[in-house]
């Protein structure tokens, strides 16, 4: 079955679910070897799930901000590598498509690779020298203008899902000018390298291994777009972040209910969940999930109905959300430790997991003290008006 085939998002729903469900075993062996998931890849792309965010001109259905969402948080419960991982792909694409900010032609070609095979895509931005591209540092990476297109040369880190793109987007300083590029890079060009760097201890199922480009040609219109340093525009799409850690707070949550309603030390009558200490907590950890979901999905549907010029005002409302979602998801999973006490730092625990990948958040982008300053900053702005 495929879910561009499907009707509603109820039934997409449905399919996905299915689909994911053994993600969550996975996910065990693949955190414990810091091995990918190509199984879970290949799952999501015989029901199509790359394609979704397609434009519909293009073969996708052409999703909405929040249903995407709802996605990214379904594979985030299941596992959280795998859902950070593919929701670059998915937003990417999707603001790619809204925004036509490449050749149409060039889209067109990677777009119709990405619904025939389930090519995936993804940017290379951070580098060594420079940290992450949202602190605005110029890359180190460079392109140089030759008679044929542009030979690049470079070292790219934390790139997401290396072991399985088939393209990536390599931002490069122009050699010779003050400007800053995008190349498309397709991954069977001569020196690509992904070289097998990943050592962190969260998302570890994540393949954000180091790109490799030594004397790498690319053809002229490879070059998709040329970057503004300072200006950027708010990207909704960003929003598969938060997205990905609620999912992951609410598996935490479901552990930690499942251990507190069939726990029964001889010590009490029943299980731990009738306690009253254990019940707060169990509260607690629904409140702010409800107050993340409520959030996270207003901000979304307020992105889907507002025009362009609305749009451009959410920069801090979008970061607002990333902020609290990630940051509510980290007491989530520390109210389920709390619960299921030391077991939960057991090696054969998911909370442990659960822990370790939840606090990747906090080194997304956009990073809170940047978020922090954009709110004071949209607060002192509105009452000087």
């Amino acid at each position: 079955m495929n879910l561009l085939k499907l009707s509603s998002m109820d039934e997409r729903i449905n399919l996905l679910s299915k689909t994911v469900k053994p993600f969550k075993e996975r996910a065990k062996e693949h955190d414990e070897n810091a091995s990918f998931p190509f199984d879970n890849f290949n799952d999501l792309k015989s029901i199509g799930y790359p394609a979704l965010t397609l434009p519909k001109q293009y073969g996708g259905l052409g999703i909405s901000l929040y249903e995407m969402l709802r996605y990214q948080e379904i594979i985030g419960k299941a596992d959280g590598s795998t859902a950070l991982s593919i929701g670059w792909h998915m937003g990417i694409m999707k603001h790619l498509g809204e925004t036509q900010a490449w050749d149409e032609n060039k889209y067109a070609s990677v777009a119709q690779d990405v619904l025939k095979s389930g090519a995936l895509l993804n940017n290379a931005a951070s580098e060594p020298a420079t940290g992450s591209p949202t602190r605005g540092g110029q890359p180190e990476t460079y392109a140089k203008k030759d008679s044929s297109g542009w030979t690049i040369n470079g070292r790219k880190t934390f790139t997401t899902l290396s072991p399985i793109l088939s393209y990536f987007v390599v931002s490069a300083s122009i050699d010779g000018t003050d400007e800053v590029g995008n190349f498309l890079i397709k991954r069977e060009r001569k020196g690509v390298k992904v070289d097998e760097t990943w050592d962190s201890i969260a998302m570890r199922g994540s393949g954000s291994h180091d790109l490799v480009l030594e004397n790498v040609h690319v053809d002229e219109d490879d070059l998709v777009q040329k970057l503004t340093p300072g200006k950027k525009k708010p990207a909704g799409w960003l929003l598969h972040i938060p997205a990905c850690y609620l999912g992951i707070a609410q598996a935490a949550q479901e552990s930690a209910i499942t251990f507190a309603t069939t726990y029964s030390p001889n010590s009490i009558k029943g299980t731990i969940s009738e306690l009253p200490n254990i019940k707060q907590k169990i509260g607690e950890m629904e409140l702010l999930i409800l107050e993340s979901k409520n959030f996270l999905y207003s901000i979304a549907n307020k992105w889907d109905e507002s025009d362009e010029v609305t749009r451009l005002t959410m920069g801090p409302e979008l970061g607002a959300v990333k902020l609290s979602v990630v940051n509510k998801a980290l007491e989530v999973v520390d109210l389920a430790m709390r619960i299921v006490g030391a077991r939960s730092l057991s090696q054969k625990s998911d909370l442990q997991r659960y822990y370790r990948d939840v606090r990747a958040g906090l080194h997304n982008p956009p990073m809170d003290d940047m978020i922090i300053m954009q709110l004071a900053g949209k607060s002192i702005s509105d009452k000087v008006e």
